[in-house]
């Protein structure tokens, strides 16, 4: 393939550009869901929105995707939405590394395999950054097709102090100076992975993004005008604010509203705490069960896998595999809630009732719902814990055990 049919043309928007999306990390900041690219963000997949933005941006370029090799199933989820003139323009994925700096790499690597000149413009974008709009990306193809290295900066706002281990300010730079830099970074293909290479060649340490490896490898690397818009998901809390930059698209979406249902029941035994909704709750017994015999997170999950006839916990978690003794019900929650985004949905509200005599449920009510909407990735005002007692009547009554309802409501395509 000849070098000018991949140089950037300006006037064809992304002509000859390709990205290279790093989708390859493990997002453990971002809470329980899975990793961070493929949760849903208002019923679809991040990666998904990811490389809509991009595509849409500049219709002349192509995409390869830099995946970890246990989520192949999960990329081709979150490419399968995607209308097919723009997955026609995305190239096969490549697995990354250990770390992000070898992701990157061999995602460079694929790209030149696969015949890409070293004047090529790749632009390398964190597959967490869903909001990437199409002017930033044409400031990004310019400045890299006049400069050969160059990376989005915006303004920091803050006051910065440089500190020592002790604590102790030891510097105050000007604000003036200072950027907060994000993606898509952008160079030509040659520039930037023979510095790849070469800090690989040197052994050394993790460089904090593609622009330091270029630095180190002796290159002047341009900062161009970012966009505050282009927000990373790192936290829980970004993927809650995202999703309220993305109110009125639930509906539409996801207009298939399912309803599931749960229910379960543990007998008291000895102990001195039960869980409830991941909560250690002080209590003079323990609830009897396979693995924490958290009646409240199993009535949920029943419910979630019901909205997806997805059959029950027990189909999931065998009782009598050794794997589940003892362990934590927040795990098959979690496991409950990746089958929903992996069918393009999300779980937009859970209600439930716990029903006993003893312990009284009031004082650990918020912290119970606190940790379930944890788990879930869900907002607060998402999350219902209710408790009744059964008015000293049946097994409840007599205090032998806990029983635990759930309702989940869940949004599909």
């Amino acid at each position: 393939m000849a070098e000018e049919d991949f140089l950037q043309n300006p006037h064809e928007t992304g002509s000859g550009a390709i990205f290279l999306v790093v989708a390859a990390g493990r997002g453990a900041r971002a809470g329980a869901g899975g990793p961070k690219q493929y949760r849903a963000l208002n019923g679809r997949q991040v990666l998904t929105r990811t490389l809509e933005a991009l595509l849409a941006a500049a219709p002349q370029a192509r995409a390869r995707v830099v995946i970890h090799a246990d989520d192949l199933a999960l990329y081709e989820a979150a490419v399968a939405p995607l209308a097919g003139d723009l997955q026609a323009k995305i190239d096969p994925s490549a697995f990354g590394g250990a770390t992000r700096q070898d992701s990157v790499r061999l995602g460079l690597e694929a790209i030149a395999a696969a015949g890409a000149p070293d004047g090529t413009l790749v632009l390398i974008h964190d597959a967490a950054r869903p909001f990437v709009g199409p002017g930033l990306i044409a400031r990004a193809l310019e400045a890299a097709r006049e400069k050969g290295a160059a990376i989005p900066g915006t303004p920091v706002t803050d006051t910065i102090k440089q500190v020592a281990g002790d604590s102790r300010i030891v510097a105050t730079p000007e604000r003036a100076t200072l950027r907060a830099v994000q993606t898509p970074q952008a160079f030509r293909l040659g520039l930037i992975l023979a510095a790849h290479r070469a800090v690989r060649e040197d052994g050394c340490r993790e460089l904090t993004d593609d622009a330091a490896v270029a630095e180190w490898a002796g290159h002047c690397v341009f900062v161009f005008p970012g966009d505050s818009d282009n927000i990373k998901l790192t936290t829980t809390e970004d993927f809650l604010r995202a999703e309220a930059k993305l109110p009125d698209e639930l509906h539409v979406v996801l207009p298939d509203i399912r309803t599931g249902q749960g229910f379960d029941v543990h007998a008291f035994g000895d102990g001195g705490h039960v869980w409830l909704g991941g909560v250690k709750v002080p209590h003079d017994r323990g609830l009897v069960g396979h693995s924490d015999a958290d009646v409240l997170l199993h009535a949920i999950t029943d419910a979630v896998l019901g909205a997806i006839a997805e059959g029950d916990i027990g189909a999931h978690f065998p009782p009598g595999d050794p794997q589940w003794r003892g362990a934590p019900s927040e795990v098959f929650l979690r496991h409950a809630v990746q089958l929903v985004g992996a069918k393009g949905g999300r779980v937009a509200h859970i209600d439930a009732t716990l029903i006993c005599e003893r312990p009284k449920v009031g004082p650990h009510r918020d912290a119970i719902r606190e940790n379930i909407a944890s788990i879930m990735a869900l907002p607060l005002d998402r999350v219902a814990v209710k408790a009744t007692t059964s008015e000293r009547l049946g097994f409840t009554g007599r205090q032998e055990g806990i029983a635990a309802l759930a309702t989940a409501t869940v949004r599909l395509p």
